[in-house]
């Protein structure tokens, strides 16, 4: 038999010794004891020069149980070893350890494989400043000229104020439906704004809709926007 050289301090306990015993061995876990495993245990602790005993004190009991077992192993055996056996125990912590070690060694590995992995920090992406071509006015113009055309809207009742039997039937409006509403009306010419309104567009949400549907022709450069002077109509062209 060769004689290894072995330094406790390598391993983690007396099971962590054995395990590698046993794979150098190349031995299932239960022939331990049929093996060279407990003398190769006897000599690995035989060859430490210097001790500290509260490290080697498990590894001296564990070479207690082991010479133990082997002595029994050479008696002939009647019957298989009950469940509490200290042989059965021993091989059943063993294999334990074994498969902990294992998951061990698979969780190092997805740890190391993480690491090189670089998460990418979120970059900004300026947004395109907005372009609006509004002829006449500035965005805050517009919204202004809006809230007049709302303002004189509400003084010929042009909604709100309509019976309630014509809000019961009134269509609902979406800022898509009236954006193809606009695109459609601006085919052949330019638009007022306040034509633009339906007869049954009778709420002011529904207005507001429209000047949000405006709003976003006018971003996605689809429209232009012109007001000759204050208080007139917005005038709403295609873009060429």
């Amino acid at each position: 038999m060769s004689t290894l050289t072995l330094h406790l301090d390598q391993f983690e306990g007396p099971l962590d010794l054995l395990l590698f015993l046993v794979g150098k061995a190349k031995i299932d876990i239960k022939d331990i004891f049929i093996s060279d495993i407990t003398e190769q245990y006897i000599a690995a602790i035989n060859a430490q020069n210097a001790w500290d005993m509260d490290d080697a004190s498990d590894f001296i009991r564990m070479a207690s149980t082991l010479l133990q077992i082997k002595s029994r192993a050479l008696l002939p055996r009647q019957e298989p070893l009950p469940e509490n056996d200290p042989e059965m125990i021993l091989i059943r912590q063993l294999e334990e350890y074994a498969a902990l070690k294992e998951v061990a060694q698979e969780m190092k590995g997805f740890e190391t494989a993480a690491a090189k992995i670089h998460e990418k920090l979120p970059e900004e992406y300026p947004l395109p400043p907005l372009t609006f071509e509004l002829t006449g006015l500035s965005l805050e113009g517009l919204t202004e000229a809006f809230a007049n055309v709302l303002a004189r809207l509400a003084e010929r009742n042009a909604f709100d104020a309509l019976p309630t039997t014509r809000r019961i039937v009134r269509e609902e409006f979406t800022v898509p439906q009236l954006m193809g509403r606009i695109m459609k009306e601006l085919r052949h010419h330019s638009v007022s704004f306040v034509s633009l309104l339906s007869e049954e567009m009778a709420t002011r949400e529904e207005v507001v809709t429209l000047f949000l549907a405006v709003l976003e022709l006018l971003r996605t450069g689809k429209i232009l926007c012109k007001q000759n002077k204050t208080y007139d109509d917005i005038i709403i062209r295609k873009t060429t």
